[in-house]
């Protein structure tokens, strides 16, 4: 083997040990970036979903790595399974910052009894009586409070889910006159 083919075999050799460092860059920082771009320039809230949640999870493997990094020296897969984790949340065949949204952050985040807001019924299950459900919650809240006090809470609820929509929509405008301009009207 000449000089040459010990070369090449080197330089493969440091790719291969250093796959992690040049892969995690493109897979963490390049691609998504590119993507979400492509996101803010969409009509869509799936990829805006999608990439939010991403930065977010990266923001906290950051933090976490920052906090850890005395004891992750100790873990020399660290890094690889960063990676595998990274293109797990990443790659599109897979949209796992999606799958955390919806399981992990969404249903924390829309639970009443997780919010500021004051949780002024906790359904009761009893064996021995009947499973209470929203209509008789509602009816035991106007017997306590009066119709007044329902109909408050009722707009107040309407005004916070209008609200929260509204975030959505902060591009709205830009899509119409990019769309417009586009020729997709």
């Amino acid at each position: 083997m000449g000089s040459s083919g010990k070369n090449e075999h080197s330089f493969l050799y440091v790719v291969a040990s250093n796959f992690d460092v040049l892969a995690g860059p493109l897979v963490a920082l390049v691609y998504p970036l590119y993507a979400s771009i492509k996101a803010i320039e969409s009509g869509s809230r799936s990829d805006d979903q999608q990439w939010l949640t991403y930065w977010v999870l990266y923001s906290l493997i950051t933090i976490f790595e920052l906090s850890f990094a005395k004891v992750l020296e100790w873990f020399p897969i660290w890094s690889y399974a960063k990676l595998f984790f990274t293109c797990w949340l990443v790659l599109p065949q897979f949209n796992g910052a999606t799958y955390v949204y919806r399981h992990f952050i969404r249903p924390f985040y829309m639970n009443p009894q997780m919010t500021t807001s004051t949780m002024w019924y906790i359904p009761k299950k009893n064996l021995f009586s009947k499973q209470d459900d929203i209509l008789y919650a509602a009816e035991k809240y106007i017997e306590q409070n009066g119709t007044e006090a329902f109909e408050r809470i009722i707009k107040k609820a309407d005004r916070e889910a209008k609200a929260r929509r509204k975030h959505y929509m902060i591009f709205e405008e830009d899509h119409k006159i990019h769309n417009k301009y586009n020729g997709y009207y």
